[in-house]
């Protein structure tokens, strides 16, 4: 068997401080197997003629591994190189949801098939990610309340039914306001959800888009970015601007299918970019202050990197049955949005609904400290697109809401119609009139040629059809 993420081989003679490494880096990340007894080559020379130091080495998690690490040896039988009878020894090794280090204070995190080792800031993300601390309680240097919208906070407790001040929302529900040494601390979860410029203390904490032309993303004389927006803000903020802005950016395509309907594909599901948006920026880690959320669209498939290593003990092979949050106080905001249903379903219903549309599944990809996940396109372009003829007219103003349907008919009838005129012939108020044309005039479908007096209505039957079958 090869080595890799979760498999490691050593010769009997390894030294404990040396199997403490492994042992330490596999805990800290997807737990794994430890065979002693086999040699860099592949040689079997087994444990038999070495018991005192097997022995040892069954120490190692209790003597070398701070905090001990839960190990559970086994002995295999073996032929080894010599044709003799002979043992291996088994160490499975758990997945742990501490921070493990050597008896000498270094941590080691398991990487393929070796043990990397991690700096203090390393250190730090994994532990925030396994949910030893959490980042978002860590107090905010220099923030104080001046730097929240208690505006913002008094509009989220009337969402929620609390009915005492902003400010005593803050300070006892959630500790987004705490004393320390008489003083006022005010934690990075606050900060994120009610700050009244969250970039100021967490640099690149934003969402930003890239539209690239082609399949993939190019750089120097060939960059090929044709969209470039940056996302800024409370963390509500950034969610709902980004997903409306994305939805602009979604492919669409509507035709006439059976029955005369219309019929609209799309690119990807609208539930399935949305979760990959809302995910990324409830659960990313915040403590990564040199990067940002990035929303990558290519013609063929759509990209979003999130900072940080998937949390807890969810991995890529159990995320749609494994749930943890990184940031339980921002998900649980999310949630009283309705940006996040049910907690943990999301993954889940984006890959049943990718099956069930005919998607490929999604690709979750994790490197070093950046969570990269996308879905494919479908193609679109297949189907007959809408011929602008009077059925399809007729089809779409049996679609539209009644008054809208009878204003745009009256306008076909009669380009130069007055809006009194139109209130009278479907007794309505002028004002009604004047209201539900403003809204179909900002969605191009009616259009005003020439001065209020001496001018006249026309309809863009193209902007009536595709709105109205959507």
């Amino acid at each position: 068997m090869l080595e890799g993420q979760t498999f490691d081989r050593k010769s009997t003679r390894i030294e404990p401080k040396a199997l403490a490494v492994t042992m330490v880096a596999m805990a800290n990340a997807d737990g794994g197997t430890i065979a002693i007894g086999i040699e860099d080559d592949g040689t079997i020379s087994g444990i038999d003629e070495m018991t005192d130091h097997i022995n040892d080495l069954l120490r190692v998690p209790f003597d070398y591994c701070i905090p001990s690490v839960n190990v559970h040896p086994e002995r295999i039988p073996c032929i080894d190189k010599d044709g003799k009878d002979n043992h291996i020894l088994i160490l499975e090794v758990e997945q742990s949801s501490t921070m493990h280090a050597t008896s000498s204070d270094e941590a080691y995190y398991r990487v393929g098939d070796k043990s990397k080792k991690l700096s203090f800031d390393d250190r730090m993300q994994i532990m925030l990610a396994k949910g030893v601390q959490y980042y978002e309680d860590y107090p905010v240097a220099r923030a104080t309340v001046d730097d929240l919208d208690l505006d913002f906070v008094s509009g989220y407790c009337e969402r929620i039914g609390y009915r005492k001040d902003a400010l005593t929302f803050l300070r006892t529900n959630g500790e987004y306001i705490l004393i320390k040494d008489g003083k006022e601390q005010i934690s990075g979860a606050a900060i994120l959800l009610f700050g009244k410029d969250p970039q100021r203390f967490f640099q690149r904490a934003w969402v930003r888009f890239i539209r690239y032309d082609g399949t993939e993303e190019k750089v120097g004389r060939e960059m090929n970015v044709i969209k470039d927006v940056i996302f800024k803000g409370r963390i509500l903020d950034m969610t709902r601007d980004a997903i409306a802005f994305v939805k602009t950016q979604i492919k669409e395509h509507t035709y006439l299918g059976p029955e005369a309907r219309f019929v609209t594909e799309v690119e990807y599901p609208e539930f399935c970019w949305t979760e990959l948006i809302v995910n990324a920026i409830a659960h990313r880690d915040y403590s990564i202050l040199g990067t940002d959320i990035q929303i990558k669209m290519f013609d063929d498939h759509y990209t979003v990197e999130s900072p940080g290593i998937l949390p807890g003990r969810v991995r890529l092979n159990n995320m749609r049955t494994t749930h943890f949050s990184r940031n339980p106080k921002i998900a649980a905001f999310m949630k009283e949005y309705e940006f996040i249903r049910e907690f943990g379903e999301g993954v889940d219903r984006m890959y049943r609904e990718l099956e069930e549309g005919g998607w490929p599944k999604p690709v979750f990809k994790q490197d070093d400290f950046m969570l990269r996940a996308s879905l494919n396109a479908i193609a679109i372009a297949s189907k007959k697109p809408i011929e602008f003829t009077e059925n399809a007219l007729k089809i779409a103003l049996k679609i539209a809401p009644k008054t809208e349907a009878e204003i745009i008919s009256l306008i076909l009838d009669k380009p130069s119609i007055s809006l009194d005129d139109m209130a009278s012939a479907i007794q309505v108020s002028r004002r009604t009139v004047a209201n539900k044309i403003k809204a179909l005039q900002e969605q191009r479908i009616v259009i005003r040629i020439g001065p209020a007096k001496g001018g006249q209505w026309s309809i863009d039957k193209e902007h009536l059809i595709h709105y109205f079958a959507k």
